[in-house]
């Protein structure tokens, strides 16, 4: 048996302490303090010791952050050399979203119904950090010297923009420029879709401030929350037609522009609310420059702006588009292990969600997104597949093991 095929079978012995080590996970959250939640420092302390207790050595390399209790946000960096300097980076994330409703489970109690596991985080992104650890782990038990490093970052931050996590790591010079990462944060349930390019994002605020008055008398008020409505049907209307070209790399293939989170105004229903406050989020080809979909929006607001009310537009959030070549060696790299270990042609594609890959494709790292997932992530019943954390295990050790 051949250092694939020994790697193969311990990896299906472990099994059952993969599934341990994610039910011990779930329940530690890790929701960020934008979501009211305490962060990801539970989790750090419960992957340190679980990675040390297999005798890795863990670097913690922390962000200061004044917004949670502990004053951090955590990372862990692990390190596993190979015969060649050049290293491969699986980036995974501890950080979730909030559970939101709709469950018909406890989010987080894990529960294992049919081969799944239920609970917030699981597969997003329970799984990647599950199959990550051990896939060193097995290297490590069997001694095996792949022919790249494989190294484990394990972030916080990722859900709110990455600037205590994978971003962090970078201003750190955690990774060299040489190295390539593999990040599994999104795929299909056929193990076959490599995420080599993501759309632009920008987040918007939309503030409408007009003038409270008694809904009887409605002549003594401005209607923000009218004014506001009106505005974001019409942004919606204008930024689909302007920007409504299709890119077939891409699934959904055209721009995206959602009206999202609006905040609470006035609590009673006999008022006129005098403040609107609204979202949108964009995800914006890379054909289209994102200053170009600003403008649009600005232009707009100064016509709304007529109707004798202050329109303020806020981005809160704004990410370039990123690619990787379909040609480079991390992802053929992938394509070759996919097909030797399942016997399927993967193919690229890009995608509208943000991951952590293109925070290292700005910096000149080759990155590819994959992962085998049912794409349940952010929803209610959330769940990973328990045989896709050991076959994705299998996938991650065979991307260093090839010649």
């Amino acid at each position: 048996m051949g250092a694939l095929g020994q790697l193969i079978s311990r990896l299906e012995g472990l099994r059952g302490e993969m599934v341990s080590s994610i039910l011990g996970l779930i329940p530690l959250k890790g929701i960020g303090p934008e979501n009211g939640g305490d962060g990801e420092l539970r989790k750090a302390e419960y992957l340190q010791r679980l990675m040390e207790g297999m005798g890795f050595d863990v670097e913690r390399v922390d962000s200061g952050d004044a917004r949670v209790p502990s004053g951090i946000r955590p990372n862990l960096v692990v390190r596993y050399p190979g015969r060649m300097s050049r290293s491969v980076w699986v980036v995974s994330h501890m950080d979730v979203v909030p559970p939101g409703s709709g469950w018909e489970t406890e989010p987080f109690s894990p529960t294992i119904r049919e081969g799944r596991i239920y609970g917030r985080g699981t597969e997003d992104n329970g799984q990647a950090v599950i199959s990550s650890i051990y896939a060193l782990r097995a290297m490590r038990d069997l001694g095996l010297k792949p022919e790249y490093g494989l190294n484990l970052a394990i972030v916080s931050d990722e859900e709110t923009g990455s600037e205590h996590g994978v971003k962090y790591l970078l201003s750190q010079g955690v990774f060299s420029s040489d190295d390539m990462a593999l990040v599994p944060d999104a795929g299909n349930s056929e193990g076959t879709m490599i995420e080599v390019a993501e759309k632009g994002i920008l987040w918007l605020r939309l503030r409408v401030k007009g003038k409270q008055a008694h809904a009887s008398t409605p002549q003594k008020g401005i209607n923000a929350s009218r004014i506001a409505m009106k505005l974001a049907l019409a942004l919606d209307d204008l930024l689909h037609s302007r920007f409504g070209e299709e890119d077939r790399l891409f699934d959904p293939p055209r721009s995206t522009f959602e009206p999202t989170r609006r905040e609470p105004n006035v609590e009673n229903v006999n008022t006129v609310p005098g403040v609107d406050v609204s979202y949108f989020d964009c995800r914006v080809l890379p054909r289209y420059e994102l200053d170009d979909v600003l403008s649009t929006a600005e232009a707009l607001c100064n016509i709304f702006r007529g109707y004798g009310v202050e329109v303020e537009l806020q981005v809160i959030e704004r990410s370039e588009p990123s690619f990787t070549d379909p040609n480079s060696e991390v992802v053929e790299r992938l394509r070759r292990a996919i097909k030797l270990l399942r016997g399927k042609d993967a193919f690229p594609k890009g995608i509208g969600g943000g991951t952590c890959a293109s925070h290292l494709r700005r910096a000149g790292i080759e990155a590819a997104v994959w992962m085998t997932t049912e794409e349940t992530a952010h929803q209610p019943n959330e769940y990973c597949v328990i045989d896709n954390i050991v076959e994705d295990a299998k996938v991650m050790a065979a991307l260093v093991l090839l010649s």
